[in-house]
């Protein structure tokens, strides 16, 4: 007999409120394991944290709504939010300035230098000094911020698909969310289509397997996110509340006063950038590519925030190797991350519809507006930020190249711009000289929302297409680039995504049909054989006509009605160029100064 107060037919382990969280902590201790000295040592109290290392998606999930105010979306994404900070702070990121590194750092506006040692008075009378390791002061800041947290999210696991050139890396933070964006998490989806999606996914980095996890021993990189707690801006160094600083030495990085998940991946982005060149005397780019189905042809996308370059490089015909940051090795490419971190706003079904139907559940939608009453994501607005992103494993794409990795040498470079002038071609083919200069000017425009105060397109010239994340000279990437391209006869490709028919304000942004018809045309061998004409003052070839492209838009001149103002725009560019250049003159040959823009 059942009586009314009785729950039948429900098994015990749903009535204990505390089953699962008693298993997660079960898993989590045994998957420690061997560690807890590690962290013992490195300042952790293990008595009053609980350590969860490569936790589930479906945990991390349940820990980010619990303690985050994360909700889940319609799609099954989860959506959360980074706080003040919505972009990367590159004002307060540093570079320890020590004997192993200091030699092979570009040091300047990029990588400011952090020194190594600063001094503390001890004394009331200031008669003692102790050297003080800056760097030290602020790991054991974010490490006593984090053993106030109840729960610490710890992740290991690979950048870098090659096992030949991958790094380990260790994430530790106090973020739910963080260690989602970071994670790669098993799962089994009973579906033939998609092979490489029923047993695994990932985002930024790559998940070992059990066995290589169990075997892991000590990582080569480390994060320490205490990006809830701000940093002392009294202390030496310091410029405010924020702090990303990398110590390649220690091969460590802490991050105070930011919760923006991308300072994580750009953070080991920058340790590959620093190693592959230095270490393994590979090129390392911040880059997306892909592979065609047919042809087996390799195309890499350079490209700052904002050109178009996940988008780009997520093409139906198309493989993907990865979206944003890639090494080009002795033997082919490979992807450093194991998922994608693309922009929102304005998202589509129709514009974008494998970036659209990727964001689903493991996925995460970052400072994204949604409807409170249906959890319908709402990409159109931007009253949080501009800067709205999307994480998602590249599994999520449905032609995703897995593992990310292609024994083959590129065939095309795509160089991505974004001009806010409205004058450059939206195409031009480059000539080796053309394509080093381009390469080391790195010409675009930053738009809003990608780095903090960012409001409306600001022109740059950013070298390497990744001077926020650029560590060495960048002439050392330059001629390994331009040595990889003349080894493989390698074609190359100006394409700008900017404006037309005006400047900012005035124009308006190149139509992505017509950009995608011209990167097609790129691949289909349609523009190696069209016929080209000189465009001004840029000594740029450009096609004279492309089926399905307006005539006026493959030469912006013919866009503008005011011509006047389009030659003032030029020339206003044109100095620009000239000017940012000259800071790399004495470094190259006089073709490659030649190659650039000529004023009268």
């Amino acid at each position: 007999m059942v009586l009314p107060h009785h729950t039948p037919y429900v098994t015990p382990q749903i009535l204990h409120k505390n089953y699962a969280q008693a298993h997660d902590t079960e898993q989590s201790g045994t998957l420690i394991g061997k560690d807890l000295e590690y962290f013992s040592q490195a300042g952790f109290e293990m008595d009053r944290i609980h350590l969860k290392r490569n936790a589930p998606a479906a945990q991390l999930y349940e820990d980010a709504i619990r303690n985050e105010g994360a909700i889940i979306s319609s799609s099954g994404a989860l959506i959360n939010f980074s706080g003040k900070k919505t972009g990367r702070s590159p004002k307060d990121k540093r570079i320890v300035y020590e004997e192993t590194s200091k030699d092979n750092i570009w040091w300047g506006s990029v990588n400011i230098k952090m020194d190594e040692r600063m001094y503390l008075w001890l004394l009331p009378l200031k008669s003692l000094i102790i050297p003080k390791d800056t760097f030290e002061i602020n790991r054991e800041r974010a490490i006593d911020y984090l053993n106030t947290r109840e729960n610490v999210y710890v992740f290991d696991g690979y950048a870098g698909w090659d096992p030949r050139y991958r790094i380990k890396v260790r994430v530790i933070c106090a973020r739910a969310y963080h260690a989602l964006f970071m994670v790669r998490h098993r799962i089994r989806i009973p579906c033939l289509e998609i092979s490489h999606s029923q047993y695994i996914q990932n985002n930024m980095l790559i998940r070992p397997t059990p066995e290589q996890l169990a075997d892991f021993g000590e990582p080569d990189f480390i994060i320490y996110n205490a990006g809830q707690f701000p940093a002392n801006r009294f202390t030496k160094g310091m410029s405010s509340t924020t702090s990303v600083e990398i110590n390649f030495k220690r091969m460590e990085m802490v991050i105070l006063g930011t919760e923006y998940a991308g300072e994580m991946k750009k953070g080991v982005f920058s340790v590959m950038h620093y190693l592959q060149p230095i270490k393994f005397g590979q090129l390392s780019l911040h880059s997306s590519a892909n592979v065609g189905i047919e042809k087996n042809d390799v195309t890499l996308f350079f490209g700052l925030s904002g050109t178009g370059k996940t988008t780009l490089s997520a093409d139906p015909n198309r493989l993907l190797i990865g979206d944003d940051e890639h090494v080009w090795s002795d033997t082919g490419v490979f992807n450093i991350e194991g998922g994608c971190y693309a922009k929102c706003i304005n998202l589509s079904a129709e514009k974008e519809p494998d970036i659209y139907n990727a964001i689903r559940f493991g996925s995460i939608l970052e400072n994204v507006v949604y409807n409170p009453a249906t959890r319908v994501p709402d990409y159109d607005d931007v009253s949080i930020t501009e800067n709205t992103r999307c994480a998602y494993p590249i599994e999520h794409i449905p032609n995703a190249k897995v593992p990310c990795v292609v024994e083959k040498q590129p065939s095309n470079i795509i160089m991505l711009t974004c001009d806010a002038f409205g004058v450059l071609p939206p195409v031009a083919k480059l000539t080796p000289e053309q394509a080093s200069y381009h390469f080391l000017a790195g010409y675009t425009s930053k738009t809003p929302g990608t780095e903090d105060g960012v409001l409306e397109p600001i022109p740059t010239f950013s070298t390497c297409y990744s001077a926020p994340f650029i560590v060495l000279h960048p002439g050392r990437y330059a001629e390994m680039l331009a040595e990889r391209m003349a080894k493989h006869n390698v074609d190359c490709w100006l394409i700008n995504t900017g404006w037309t028919g005006g400047k900012f304000g005035q124009g308006k942004r190149c139509p992505l049909k017509y950009t995608r018809r011209i990167v097609d045309a790129v691949h289909s061998g349609e523009l190696s054989k069209a016929e080209y004409e000189n465009f001004g003052t840029f000594n740029l070839s450009i096609p004279t006509s492309l089926e399905g492209v307006p005539r006026e838009l493959l030469n912006p001149e013919l866009a503008w009605s005011d011509k006047a103002a389009f030659k003032k725009e030029v020339r206003k560019l044109g100095v620009m160029f000239q000017r940012a250049f000259a800071l790399y003159e004495k470094d190259v040959e006089a073709k490659v100064r030649m190659a650039g823009p000529q004023l009268d």
